[in-house]
């Protein structure tokens, strides 16, 4: 994991300027920033830059073939709102207190949860839909676990250390991936301060892995589609539910999120099952509200061979 220590003296500087200046936006009146900067900053990356409006169309286009060319402007367009309120709302999390979580984010069926969620490690599989960086405040909310929020070393070290005080909270901790298994071994008997660990997984992003004959190949959104398994893998290996988190939009720069269980850790299932039943619960969240998934990845950059 970067450390501040691995930081020359311009990347200090470069992180404490994006850190006080994303701190200005934060402590900002909610109107402001939600009915002032975000229609500003979706003009600019709609009419302005384009923002990678060719990946986005072609996304689209592909997995609505049933669509008419209006209704995927329509999604377009309303795609490119949801970016800019998330880099918006992302920003309005460098001052997150807990009065203002519970304003901005809240878990639906807790109180069902609390009752029902074993006292033991978990793995919450989230997407990129609506803003999911909230989804490592949960636990902030209603502390019963610490958060571990998994998450892939970026090529900025400004960037990375940035995200990492982002998702740093008195319940919830970032752990690079790579370091994720020895983080959850070491942590396994004791917990993290004394609470459970609730693994937090991102499992819709183009895993980093080569195809081959052996790769399992799921339908998802009308192609063929590679996702990455870490979840499962933990969850049948270490006997640990799984949850699945889909979020809700419920006004601007305000979620909903829920906990459904879709694993409970000790159910006998195939290679790949727990997965597939992600997979189904996460084109389901897509298509009820498609404007708030991330269409401007390249999410399909893996193609079957033909000859396999």
């Amino acid at each position: 994991m970067i450390k501040i220590t691995d930081l020359n003296i311009g990347q200090r500087i470069a992180l404490e300027l994006l850190w006080g200046f994303t701190w200005c936006i934060a402590v900002l009146p909610y109107w402001v920033k939600f009915y002032l900067l975000e229609p500003l900053l979706y003009g600019i990356l709609y009419h302005l830059l384009h923002y990678r409006r060719r990946v986005i169309e072609e996304n689209l286009r592909a997995s609505f073939p049933e669509k008419s060319e209006e209704e995927l402007r329509t999604i377009k367009r309303d795609f490119y709102h949801n970016l800019a309120e998330v880099i918006i709302g992302t920003f309005n999390m460098v001052h997150l207190t807990d009065k203002k979580i519970r304003r901005y984010f809240n878990m639906r069926n807790f109180e069902q949860l609390k009752r029902e969620m074993p006292d033991e490690h978990i793995i919450v599989l989230f997407a990129h839909h609506g803003l999911w960086e909230l989804g490592a405040f949960w636990t902030m909310a209603e502390p019963t676990h610490e958060s571990l929020g998994i998450y892939h070393e970026l090529r900025s070290k400004v960037l990375d250390l940035f995200y990492q005080r982002l998702r740093t909270t008195p319940y919830s901790t970032p752990v690079q991936k790579k370091e994720s298994m020895r983080f959850l071994l070491h942590h396994f008997k004791e917990g993290v301060r004394g609470r459970k660990m609730a693994m937090g997984l991102i499992a819709d992003q183009h895993p980093n892995i080569p195809v081959n004959a052996d790769t399992h190949w799921f339908d998802f959104l009308n192609q063929e589609t590679v996702f990455f398994d870490g979840g499962e893998q933990l969850a049948m290996r270490y006997h640990m539910p799984v949850y699945f988190a889909p979020m809700f939009r419920v006004g601007r720069g305000r979620y909903e999120m829920e906990f459904e269980l879709i694993y409970d850790g000790k159910e006998q299932v195939e290679k790949h099952e727990i997965t597939e039943r992600y997979v189904r619960r996460l084109e389901q969240m897509i298509r009820r509200d498609p404007a708030l998934w991330m269409w401007s990845h390249r999410r399909w950059k893996h193609k079957r061979n033909v000859e396999e």
